[in-house]
């Protein structure tokens, strides 16, 4: 006579009340069609699991305990997995209205090549890698190469060193050509030029980067610039 294995046959009765197919291995109750397990699933199957377990083999209460921990652990971690994509999206807003509060102005990229702004100015960073004893800046108009002016600085220490152009004449502006930054400085190796940075107007702002967590600036004479690679505006 073939023998009923208790644990099998309970395990039968289990899937039976819970509308599982052994044969198929999918649910045929469609409150149980969604993949994830919900709080009320696991309960149906934790009160249908101790309803028919094997009375001469109780399900021990580590068990219990256990499986009440791990689907609490899950829960907890896809509650806190939505939570970080719902903060990631919010942040990813917040950044583009930051991003659109810089239309319009400026921002202090490497190069050499600048417009005067709303004020008719140029203004500009050099980053001096030691002590200048000579540092001049030259202006000139980048599509016609024609001199325009120069600053004399002087000797300088190291560091970041400011320099502005504040009288730009008015036929100059009404040129609106871009000009052209030069430096030349002199710390201990002869006269030698460094690239300068220069202020430079945002025109747009969007969220085509590469790096997912980055916005990206239309800057005018350079073209999309990363906010992470920005250290200044105005």
């Amino acid at each position: 006579m073939a023998t009923i294995d208790p644990s099998n046959a309970a395990q039968q009765a289990l899937f039976d009340k819970l509308g599982i197919s052994t044969s198929t291995g999918k649910t045929t109750n469609a409150k149980l069609g969604n993949s994830n397990l919900g709080q009320d699933e696991f309960l149906k199957l934790m009160t249908t699991q101790l309803q028919n377990q094997d009375p001469f083999a109780p399900m021990d209460n580590g068990d219990f305990i256990a499986q009440m921990a791990q689907f609490s652990s899950v829960t907890g971690i896809r509650e806190i997995s939505t939570g970080i994509t719902a903060l990631s999206d919010e942040m990813k807003k917040l950044r583009v209205a930051t991003a659109s509060n810089l239309l319009g102005h400026s921002v202090l990229v490497p190069g050499n090549i600048a417009r005067p702004d709303s004020n008719g100015e140029i203004n500009g960073v050099i980053d001096l890698p030691a002590a200048s004893s000579t540092t001049r800046v030259s202006f000139s108009d980048a599509e016609t190469g024609e001199y325009l002016y120069q600053l004399d600085l002087g000797s300088q220490p190291s560091g970041l060193v400011g320099f502005s152009w504040t009288d730009i004449p008015s036929e100059t502006l009404a040129k609106r050509h871009a000009i052209q930054v030069d430096v030349a400085v002199d710390i201990g190796k002869g006269q030698e030029n460094l690239q300068p940075s220069v202020f430079a107007r945002v025109l747009a702002a969007s969220a085509a980067g590469t790096r997912s967590d980055d916005m990206m600036l239309d800057v005018q004479d350079y073209g999309e610039i990363a906010t992470s690679d920005i250290t200044k505006f105005r």
